[in-house]
């Protein structure tokens, strides 16, 4: 079946300009993915991406993960309570224009509603300007999360480029 898909690509160019969650009550902690492991990697893009219709990486074997998460320029992140895994995100470290990308950003549908969306957003946009970057960017689109957009835009991220797309979805 193809869709119309509105694509939103949004950024924030300066920590002044985030509006920051605090951290909720809880045992809650973000932690750096140390050494890399591409079965966290996937597991959180096939389980949080299941309902968004993330495609792009289902067909990847083993070392597609491995190589990816082996670049030197891929950080991963992972929200934990206590020892359960939440959500994660991935940056991409992009030197030359001194920017950031989150590739992916996400909680696992059993944490939905715990407030902790805008809270692991700020961090990733804390964390990613400890690069000394110019701006951290992302695109979501209409199959993301119902609150994506405005997470991002409540955060204090711009929108810069919008656009539709024809894309099959089934």
């Amino acid at each position: 079946m193809i869709e119309n898909i509105s694509r939103t690509y949004l950024e924030i160019k300066s920590l002044k300009d985030l509006n920051e969650v605090r951290k909720p009550e809880g045992n809650y902690s973000i932690i750096l993915v140390e050494p890399n492991d591409f079965q966290l990697n996937k597991f959180f893009y096939k389980q949080i991406g299941k309902k968004h219709f993330w495609k792009d990486r289902l067909e990847w074997s083993n070392k597609n993960w491995i190589d990816y998460v082996s670049n030197k320029k891929i950080f991963t992140y992972v929200l934990k309570d206590n020892d359960d895994i939440i959500g994660y995100f991935e940056l991409i470290f992009h030197e030359i224009k001194e920017e950031i990308e989150i590739a992916y950003f996400g909680i696992l549908e059993d944490y939905f509603g715990k407030k902790l969306g805008g809270y692991l957003l700020s961090e990733a946009i804390k964390k990613s300007f400890q690069f000394n970057i110019k701006r951290l960017w992302l695109h979501t689109c209409s199959l993301d999360h119902k609150n994506a957009l405005k997470n991002y835009l409540s955060r204090g991220m711009a929108i810069f480029k919008s656009e539709t797309l024809e894309t099959k979805i089934a």
